[in-house]
């Protein structure tokens, strides 16, 4: 360490390596000396970084505090143009059936605004059924492999859907966890669910979360469609916006 660095209270110490980027601490500061290491591997720095960036937990202690603040720190939507602004983009196996996929500003034809003012916009399905699916990448988004297949976190999944008031129509929602070989390690899979002409449009959030699904997972492969009950022509079919996929602390 610099001169004097060593005479250093540990508490002080902590302080000014609370200042250095995460990344830092963990590739260069880590390897300077022992005193160093073992600071950087324990729990009083990471906690006070936590605190300086206003990650909390309701426990009063973490397994490891320095994956809680990584995890904290990447926590953000990892679906991609979750809510149309950027057409189909980054959607891929898109089923068009019918008159196909298209993208409506809210609130819409006999529809009702939605419950966040971010979202402008949802994609709405056909008379056949419409399919659309996006697959993450864990590592390429951040998630290690020892991370993942350690500490296993939460993976938290939400959707929003929503019929028009004068149109039945269904909707699914699948979602799977796959190995590097695309192996399915865990699967969620919502019932069809069947929303009756006369409906009061309002919509509707789905969520599920994995947990303690096993070492293994690089991909989250997530999946949804519908369609209208009545085939009629144009985009009378469910509607979904606002996508998610979170991995959490």
């Amino acid at each position: 360490p610099a001169p004097g660095m060593e005479s250093l209270p540990e508490a002080v110490l902590i302080r000014i390596l609370a200042s250095i980027p995460a990344v830092d601490l963990v590739l260069v500061c880590r390897l300077v000396c022992c005193q160093w290491k073992n600071l950087v591997d324990g729990a009083a720095l990471w906690i006070l970084k936590c605190q300086q960036e206003g990650f909390t937990r309701a426990e009063s202690d973490a397994e490891n505090w320095q994956n809680f603040y990584f995890l904290s720190k990447k926590r953000k939507n990892l679906i991609k143009n979750p809510c149309g602004e950027e057409d189909l983009e980054h959607w891929g196996e898109v089923e068009n059936g019918g008159d196909g996929w298209k993208i409506e500003e809210l609130p819409g034809d006999f529809g009702k605004e939605f419950p966040s003012e971010e979202v402008h916009k949802y994609f709405v399905t056909s008379y056949e059924w419409c399919r659309k699916a996006q697959v993450i990448d864990l590592k390429a988004e951040g998630y290690w492999e020892e991370l993942m297949d350690t500490t296993q976190p939460k993976i938290m999944v939400r959707d929003w859907y929503a019929g028009r008031s004068d149109a039945g129509c269904l909707y699914e929602l699948c979602v799977k966890l796959l190995s590097e070989n695309e192996d399915v390690l865990a699967e969620y899979k919502s019932e069809t669910v069947t929303i009756p002409q006369d409906n009061d449009a309002n919509w509707t959030e789905i969520s599920h979360t994995f947990s303690n699904y096993g070492p293994g997972v690089r991909f989250v492969r997530f999946e949804h469609g519908g369609q209208d009950t009545l085939f009629w022509k144009g985009w009378y079919g469910v509607r979904v916006t606002n996508s998610s996929v979170t991995v959490g602390p």
